[in-house]
């Protein structure tokens, strides 16, 4: 009996919850279902699913297997995919969606190099900051923050990190103080994000252990570039992205605050619906997207130390900070 289609046979009967589920996705017999599982249970010499007239459901052993043979399936496809995408050239247009943000700051050339390659791909982006159902949407692939994702219906890749940086002006800090603690930001404005992306409190490491503060007066909004102009027109003390105020540091614009602290990284991914069936065009944006940023490490790993009054080591960035300096 065909192994692999065995394995294939059991995995749509977990995914489904019974053997005639399965054999009408698949368009088998129910007889032929049971034969593949039960065969699978000899070769292993174990039970993988608990059966009852009522229920199905899958034994400790079963979850094991289910996990495995899910992702060799699944690279399997993708290895096939890879194969036939070498005879096939990426086209049409390519739905994508990424923050306000970072779309402004980094999408941009990411895009640009990703036409110079595939030309008869038409990205179609739109920014947004707020959450995204792929699939009703209809997007093809996006850029989400780890933290801001609700779901485990998509698949991610790690792009890069970020952290976030406090952060204000000169003339604000000369007439309202600097915080030098993180309970000093109590006393100030702070310009944040919502809450709903980076929770209630923040959350502050330093040599002595972690310090949580909650801010007292908040001003929000939902778009970080807002936030940024904020800052810089003195209304507070900001709490932003690295990368977004890197710049700004380094020309004296604004001044970062309590540097001996550090706030948690923010892992920024790339998004798709599916690993199934993925078009190439997805594929090839995907894989352009992730070398591009790995690149960019590179670059920056090589890069000397920032020079001139207000520059930041390069080392001491955390990526997307980095590669927007560059």
């Amino acid at each position: 009996m065909d192994h692999l289609q065995s394995v294939r046979i059991f995995v749509k009967v977990a995914d489904v919850g019974s053997f005639v589920g399965a054999a009408n996705a698949l368009d088998i017999s129910n007889a032929v279902v049971t034969r593949h599982v039960a065969d699978l249970e000899s070769r292993l010499s174990t039970r993988l699913l608990h059966r009852t007239t009522r229920s199905l459901s899958l034994t400790e052993s079963g979850q094991v297997y289910l996990e495995r043979a899910r992702q060799i399936l699944d690279d399997l496809e993708d290895v096939e995919q890879m194969v036939t995408a070498r005879n096939h050239e990426p086209v049409g247009t390519l739905r994508i969606v990424a923050p306000v943000v970072f779309g402004l700051h980094t999408l941009a050339p990411v895009l640009q190099s990703y036409s110079q390659s595939y030309p008869k791909v038409v990205p179609d982006v739109t920014l947004v900051d707020r959450h995204v159902d792929f699939v009703e949407e209809g997007y093809d692939v996006g850029i989400v923050i780890a933290r801001q994702m609700r779901t485990g219906s998509i698949v991610t890749r790690r792009l890069t990190n970020d952290c976030m940086t406090v952060c204000a002006t000169p003339a604000y800090l000369n007439e309202h103080g600097t915080p030098t603690r993180p309970e000093h930001l109590m006393d100030h404005p702070c310009l944040n994000p919502p809450s709903e992306y980076w929770g209630e409190e923040h959350v502050f490491s330093g040599e002595h252990g972690d310090v949580r503060v909650r801010p007292a007066n908040v001003i929000t909004a939902n778009n970080t570039e807002m936030l940024r102009q904020f800052a810089l027109l003195g209304m507070g003390v900001a709490i932003l992205p690295s990368y977004l105020i890197s710049k700004d540091v380094a020309q004296g614009r604004l001044v970062r605050l309590l540097p001996e602290y550090r706030l948690p990284q923010v892992e920024i991914n790339v998004a798709y619906p599916s690993r199934r069936h993925l078009p190439v065009k997805v594929r090839t944006f995907i894989d352009h997207l992730v070398e591009y940023f790995a690149r960019k490490a590179e670059q920056v790993a090589a890069f000397p130390d920032g020079a001139g009054k207000g520059a930041v080591p390069m080392r001491k960035m955390a990526g997307m900070e980095a590669v927007a300096a560059l």
